[in-house]
């Protein structure tokens, strides 16, 4: 049964104009004010206007006034009713992951890079437009990744692979990939902790997770056995600046996950090189050593520009043709226009030079701030990309003592997918290096006060 928790008398008190603006307004505070509460029934129009001595199109005014702005619906002879707040756009751990209070001095939560770390995209853009022919602007069916762009993101990729497309960032092809190498119910084996929403994107496409754990050298091979042993039919796996622990997997520890993965031939790794260009650490892949089994994301947000929204994925043709076919049915292909953004990017000398001081600054705060932390008694390794790892004795705690100092960080627990492991039960923040360290000294200060007991 409908419930009306306020009376056409407590409306009649919150009206100070009888006309439909008035009449919307006060409905409106009694909403924010939470008297009216999602679900609640409003009185009928012909109950209000007589009690405010209105026209019945007054008070239907009012009632449409609110639908507009999606407050209320009105269900024909079953009443208007008041609607819940709009859902938010974010997935679950995404939302979580993003609300830390931002209006800070120093925000590390962002996970995203310095925007003056960034290559100059405005001349890209015009050579871009000018360079753009149009055959490639003018068909539907033409090929997705131009031929220039797929030739350089051909002579940088770690390992052959059959074939090589361009998407709309890394996440989209984790999606896709996803989609066309498992199917609903597999179970897939991905690292814990890890990035939050690759946690949501599996649940919301119906895919069980089993958890690896990580150590200074990537994935441990027992938990990667142990997981395989559960029948699972992927592993997503983060090869470099792994976020948020910025770890990355050396050559000998690729190798023995390798061998481990060739006892079980059936099971395809997705890789997801996020940081690409920025990240400092030697670029190894297991599509070196199972090259038909490895689909490879490469994304140029971090290094390029986030609004670029390109990432390349590369891999078996069993994989990336489908791929390529489902999403014809869909956006059909990354504008070129932006393809040739990212081809001048790529070729052009101060952007390339400017990719490069980029990475030697990331890991220069990296290093700066773990060296200044060692100092203030904290010791952690530093990781690689733009984001750091911080063991802290009381996760809300840490967020409250830097909110005090006007410093923001990312709380831990979003990027815990369980906290049953040893390494997992430990809180942690993540800091993101994605902002000039003006005083690396006093930050490294602020943020062992805020790791303390």
């Amino acid at each position: 049964m409908a419930r009306m928790h306020v009376t056409v008398s407590d409306l009649v008190e919150q009206i100070a104009e009888p006309s439909p603006r008035g009449i919307a307004a006060g409905i409106a505070r009694l909403m924010r004010a939470g008297e009216l509460r999602p679900g609640d029934r409003l009185p009928t129009v012909r109950s209000l206007s007589a009690a405010l001595g209105v026209s019945p199109a007054t008070v239907s005014g009012a009632w449409h006034a609110l639908a507009d702005v999606g407050l209320v619906v009105t269900r024909g002879r079953a009443g208007t009713f008041v609607l819940p707040e709009p859902a938010s756009w974010l997935p679950p751990r995404y939302r979580t992951m993003n609300e830390t209070t931002h209006d800070t001095e120093l925000d590390l939560s962002t996970g995203t890079p310095d925007p003056r770390l960034l290559p100059s995209i405005g001349r890209a853009l015009v050579r871009a437009a000018s360079r753009l022919q149009g055959a490639e602007t003018g068909s539907y069916v033409a090929a997705p990744v131009l031929p220039e762009l797929e030739a350089l993101i051909r002579e940088t990729w770690p390992f052959t692979a059959q074939r090589i497309t361009v998407v709309d960032g890394a996440l989209d092809a984790l999606a896709r990939a996803v989609e066309q190498a498992t199917s609903f119910g597999d179970r897939i084996a991905v690292e814990n902790p890890g990035f939050p929403p690759v946690f949501d994107l599996l649940e919301q496409a119906g895919r069980d997770r089993v958890l690896v754990e990580l150590d200074e050298h990537g994935i441990t091979p027992p938990s990667l056995e142990s997981a395989l042993r559960k029948n699972v039919t992927a592993l997503i796996v983060q090869p470099r600046a792994h976020n948020p622990t910025g770890v990355s997997i050396s050559p000998t520890r690729g190798r023995e996950l390798a061998a481990i993965l060739r006892q079980h031939p059936g099971v395809t790794v997705f890789e997801d090189d996020h940081s690409g260009d920025v990240s400092a650490a030697r670029d190894f892949s297991l599509g070196t050593l199972l090259p038909m089994r490895v689909v490879r994301i490469r994304s140029y947000s971090k290094s390029h520009g986030p609004d670029l929204r390109i990432a390349a994925i590369g891999g078996p043709a069993a994989v990336i043709d489908p791929l390529v076919a489902r999403r014809m049915l869909g956006p059909g292909w990354t504008s070129r226009l932006l393809q040739r953004v990212l081809i001048d990017l790529l070729t052009d000398a101060d952007a390339m030079d400017a990719v490069t001081h980029a990475r030697r600054v990331y890991y220069s705060r990296s290093h700066l701030l773990t060296a200044a932390l060692a100092a203030e008694g904290i010791e952690i390794r530093p990781g690689d990309g733009i984001n750091m790892w911080l063991p802290v004795h009381d996760e809300q705690v840490a967020l409250t003592r830097l909110a005090s100092a006007s410093v923001s960080a990312a709380p831990g627990t979003p990027f815990f997918a369980a906290r049953d492991s040893e390494y997992a039960r430990r809180d942690h923040i993540r800091i993101s290096l994605s902002t000039d360290l003006a005083d690396v000294t006093d930050l490294a200060r602020v943020l062992a006060h805020a790791a303390r007991p």
